[in-house]
């Protein structure tokens, strides 16, 4: 499989993710430090090392041709709440391969394309120019922030992204205020029960650990979705 080949290859996936010892420094937030793995920052949230931010040299791997069929992302925004009206936030948006897809079922909504990386936005400016698009709107987040309007997001997605926040609290906190009371919070990651994904493993991230950070920023599970090929499709709304 051409994904497998891509993060066995690259140099962000090389290493196996490290626990925190004895000897790492802690504070009351759910951080704590360590040492790092190549892979990994050096820098946990409740025992999950942060794994490193993939660059826009990734770009062409997020745009693959086969990745529908890998990874079944038609099924995927099929299966999202939405509504033609809705207003959805793609944090970590990258080239924007679901923001533009999400776009097609919202045509009197909005998508928010939030990243922070400067080369991701303009290659998801250029898509949107190519496509005549006037749904997607294009926004620079920061490390803490995703620079949202409160109280304006029905849904927001993380694609294979959560486990690349290098503050998962703070923008978590982030996302809780922008997201209406009866707001969702969509994460899609590579299944961390399954050691047949051929994943590593800072790459990829278990129900427990998910639901451990995310019940203590206020969010819940509603929906565990188990029907994508390789990856959890999971929904959490406020508590």
């Amino acid at each position: 499989m051409a994904f497998v080949a891509f993060l066995l290859l690259n140099a962000s996936c090389t290493q196996q993710q490290k626990i925190p010892t004895t000897s790492s420094s802690k504070d009351s937030s759910g951080y704590s430090n360590g040492l790092a793995s190549m892979d990994g920052i050096g820098k946990f949230y409740f025992g999950r090392e942060i794994s490193h931010v993939m660059g826009a040299a990734g770009s062409d791997w997020l745009e693959r041709d086969e990745r529908d069929q890998e990874e079944n992302a038609s099924l995927a925004v099929a299966k999202m709440p939405l509504t033609p009206q809705s207003v959805v936030a793609d944090i970590g948006a990258g080239t924007g391969y679901y923001s533009f897809k999400i776009a097609q079922r919202v045509p009197q909504g909005k998508v928010y394309a939030v990243d922070i990386q400067d080369e991701m936005l303009m290659m998801a400016a250029d898509q949107k120019r190519a496509l005549g698009d006037t749904i997607v709107e294009l926004v620079k987040s920061t490390d803490r922030t995703v620079n949202l309007p409160l109280n304006s997001v029905d849904l927001a997605i993380m694609v294979d992204v959560y486990h690349e926040l290098e503050f998962p609290k703070e923008i978590l906190q982030s996302l809780y205020i922008a997201l209406k009371p009866t707001g969702k919070l969509l994460l899609i990651e590579y299944r961390g029960e399954d050691p047949t994904i051929p994943i590593k493993p800072l790459h990829k991230t278990t129900v427990d650990q998910m639901n451990k950070e995310l019940q203590s920023n206020g969010f819940k599970l509603q929906q565990r979705g188990d029907f994508l090929p390789v990856q959890h499709f999971l929904l959490y709304e406020k508590n």
